[in-house]
Formats: C-alpha cells, structure tokens, sequence
C-alpha cells in the first residue's frame, strides 16, 4: 500500500492527511481557537461527588467543570488491581472497568485536589472527560506511572512477536511504573526502548515536579500539537513520504524525526511548488464533500449519512445500479462497495459513538458473514477502539467507535440559523396557519384593529397569490385591516406583527 502524510500551515489553520493508494483516508484539522486536549495533564479540585452517577466533576481551571467516571480512576485513589483479571492485550482503561471497583464517595472527597489527564475533548455542552491514571506516549511505548505491568497493543497480531516484545521489556520496566508496548515497536531491538523510556522518565520528572510546585487548578502538562503528534503516531515504515508546505513545520518533523526515527528522516520533505499543496493532489474537492449527506460511490449507488450528537446512522441504497448478474449477487456486490467506503467515511469524517448501518437486505446467510469480515478488513488501518457486531438478517449491522473529539462535521460547521439544526424548515402552508392562529388570539384580546404583518416575500406569495388569498380571507373572517409587507431579511420561519397606528412591534404578544 502507498501511504503518503501531507501537511498544510496558513496563519488560521493547520491541516494533516493521509493519502492512503492516492486517495485521502484522514483528515485532522486544528486552529488557534480550539486547541486539542486529549493528553492534556491538569491538577484539578473536585468539586461535586455525585455517587448515584459514580462520578465526579472536577475543576481544572476551564469555564466547565472535567467529568470524571469511576470507571476511570486509577489504584493511586483506592483501586486495587486483581492481576488474574487482567488481560494483558487491552488498553489500561478498558482494564480499569473490569477491576474491583470502590464507591466513589469513598475515594473521592469535595475539594480534594487530584492529578487527571484528559482523554475525551469536550463534545457540544458537555466539559472534557478525564482520567486519574497518568499516560505519557512515547514513540514505541506508553509510560503508566504507579502501575507495574506490561501490556502489548491488540495491533500486534503475532504471538510470538508479542513474547519477544514482552521479554525485553520487562526488565527495562523501571520500578513504579508501567509499560503499553504500541504498534509501532514491532520488529524493535532493545537499544530502541532503552532510548523512549529514557526520554519518558525525564518528561515525567519534569511534570511531577511541575506539578508538586504548583497551585490548583493549573494545566500540568500540555500534549505535542497535531503535527508532532500524528508524525509519532502514525510516521512509521509503511509510509513513503512526508510532504511538508511551511518552512517552521517541517523543521519540527525533521527535529522530531532525528530523535525518535532517524532512518525516516530522509522521507520528509518540504514542498516549494506553487500551486498549493493539497490542490496538488486534488484534495480540495474531497474535503468540501465531506460534510455532505449523499456519498456517491461505484456503479451510481449511494450512501445517506445522517448524523446526531448520539449516533450516527448510514443507509445504503442502489441507485442507479441494477447490476449484471441474479439479484443476490448484485446487492452483494453494492453492499461490499458500500461497506469500503463507509469504512473510508468513518476515518474521514473521524465520526464516534454508535453508529448503525443500514445494508440492502441479504438472504444468504454466507455473503452477510463474507460482508462483515470484509467491513473488518477495510478497516484494518483505523487507529481508533472499536466494536462491530455481525450483520442482521434485516440488513443492520451495529458499531461503536472511539469517539475522543467532535466530529469533523461538529469541528468545522456550525447549526443552521434557520432551521436550528433539523435540516427542515416549516413548509408555506403551516407557516400561514401559524399566522392565521396568531390573528385569531389578537382578535380574542380585541385590543388592536390595524396591523403591518411583515414576512418573507416566498410567504407572502404563498399566502396572497395562490389563486385562494388567504390575507383577505384573515381580514374579512376578524374584521381586521392587515398590510402585507415583503422583506427578504425575515426568515422562512418567522413573522413579523406591528400595530399599524403606534407602529410598535406586538409579535410576542400573541405569540404561543
């Protein structure tokens, strides 16, 4: 497979995708105004214990309060570890939930200050989520302060490569603290870990004393910014390029590259073309697609993503694809294209949570498990936890992903002004009974006889120039003297009602 990283700097934004066989897999974005926090480390006071939540919410130093689950405090606040429940192939939280857990109120008091770290990016109105147990990413491992095992990424599929791996770290586990051996040590001599725990330990020194010293709230640690982050995460062997367009970044990749993969620095390069970069590659016109709801893929079928703050539902339908062969065959053949790029969707849109997909009904019991083993192969590539259920003989298949920040479509869009979000605005005909209603109760009221009503002129057609005119209708029905009044700046969903003789607005008078 060609895996390429491009990276693109303006003053407002930065951007980095990954071109996966020439075409773009993922995209993250990040901005001045909405810094990520995932990895963040704050010394934090709890302020409200909540024991019929098991949770806490935590205050460090941000306009709302950290939520923290029981689920996601460490043995350092009263949980003790029961090691023949451990499954040493599963990331430390999932672990934590499946250790002896106390009640809350007895590990937590109000204003007790703690040590958290931020592991989901605050989502709509709801603050960040945290964690007590401490994580410091490296390049081959993850250092777990006050914990005291190693474990191994689930990525690393070889078994004897897991025991090779487990073998040499053990030893170099320093003492009070844990090791999370990541994907990208596979194949790794013990020369490369002696160097990454060495760099950890420092790092960690350095906050712990930072933290010793300082006041609560206060942020403790800050997380590498997007671009030496993902080059950490994702710049391994298996990609043939870094193309980098501002002259201080790829200083930064290159000085990060030095460090922790020296024989991958000669892949990183910094782009002096003219046109821009991602217009090199045509990204552009994928990206402004990314947010819509119809994805066309191959053979003139399509999917509709529709999408909520809780889930995320998918449905697949054939268009204009009728196929060449039986009718079994041909939804097959749709719901594995389909299957591809909802897979390719999900890691560029970064959608989480639930997500449900709707396929084209299938009889045969055989091709719906072919399907889901293929639905599991494409996304073999996506770095985030997930879980994916088996398809349904109504043609569902359920799963839930990793969800650690908003988004794309939350990150880069905004609600519509109009129709709040829905997607729909009222249609003409329940706008003018809205209006009418609004007449029937001023004429209840019998206060005012004159009024100016002031719509938007698509309404003021519907309801004047329709053949039946329902303007008129309204003044002979109440006995009222309404001057209809067109402006292009009232939207399709709002109305407004002035008395004619004191010209004072009296909308909300009689408004439900």
């Amino acid at each position: 497979m060609k895996k390429e990283i491009l990276i693109n700097s303006t003053e407002y934004e930065k951007r980095v995708a990954i071109i996966e066989d020439d075409r773009l897999m993922e995209l993250q974005v990040e901005r001045p105004d909405s810094d990520r926090m995932v990895g963040d480390i704050y010394k934090g006071i709890v302020r409200t214990v909540l024991p019929g939540m098991q949770a806490a919410f935590v205050d460090i130093g941000l306009p709302r309060a950290a939520y923290l689950h029981s689920s996601d405090i460490g043995k350092d606040y009263g949980r003790d570890y029961d090691s023949d429940d451990l499954d040493e192939e599963e990331a430390p939280a999932e672990i934590i939930r499946k250790t002896r857990r106390q009640a809350i109120e007895r590990v937590l008091k109000k204003n007790q200050t703690i040590l958290v770290q931020v592991i989901k990016e605050p989502i709509s109105t709801k603050g960040p989520r945290i964690a007590t147990e401490i994580s410091i990413p490296g390049r081959f491992m993850v250092l777990v302060p006050d914990d005291d095992h190693v474990r191994v990424s689930k990525r690393i599929s070889n078994w004897a490569e897991k025991r090779r791996l487990k073998k040499i770290l053990s030893p170099l586990r320093p003492e009070g603290f844990g090791l999370i051996i990541r994907t990208e040590a596979e194949g790794k001599q013990e020369r490369d870990f002696k160097a990454d725990i060495k760099r950890l330990l420092k790092l960690w020194a350095k906050l712990k004393k930072k933290a010793d010293n300082s006041p609560a709230p206060a942020m403790i640690h800050k997380e590498a910014e997007m671009i030496v982050s993902m080059i950490r995460d994702i710049f391994t062997d298996d990609v043939q390029r870094v193309l980098v367009d501002d002259k201080e970044d790829y200083k930064k990749v290159i000085s990060y590259a030095r460090q922790v993969a020296p024989d991958l620095k000669n892949r990183v390069e910094l782009y002096k073309g003219e046109q821009p970069l991602f217009d090199l590659y045509n990204l552009e016109p994928e990206i402004e697609k990314m947010l819509d709801r119809k994805v066309w893929i191959k053979k003139g079928a399509y999917l509709i993503i529709e999408q909520t703050e809780a889930m995320i539902t998918i449905d697949v339908n054939t268009g204009r694809y009728v196929g060449s062969k039986n009718q079994e065959d041909t939804i097959f053949q749709t719901n594995r294209e389909a299957a591809r790029e909802i897979a390719r969707q999900i890691r560029l849109r970064d959608i989480g949570g639930l997500l449900v997909f709707d396929f084209i009904d299938m009889y045969n019991r055989e091709n719906r498990r072919r399907l889901y083993d293929e639905f599991n192969n494409f996304l073999k590539h996506d770095r985030a936890k997930r879980a994916i259920n088996p398809v349904t003989e109504f043609g569902l298949m359920e799963m839930t992903r990793e969800r650690v920040r908003p988004s794309h479509l939350h990150a880069l869009s905004e609600l519509c002004p109009l129709c709040s979000g829905r997607g729909r605005v009222l249609s003409k005909d329940t706008m003018a009974t809205k209006i009418e209603r609004w007449f029937r109760r001023a004429r209840a009221d019998r206060t005012h006889r004159k009024f100016h009503l002031v719509i938007n002129p698509l309404l003021a057609a519907s309801m004047s120039d329709n053949g039946v005119n329902r303007i008129d209708r309204l003044m002979k029905t109440h006995k009222f003297q309404v001057n209809l009044v067109r402006d292009t700046t009232v939207p399709m969903e709002e109305y407004k009602v002035f008395d004619a003789e004191t010209n004072q607005e009296i909308t909300d008078k009689y408004k439900v």
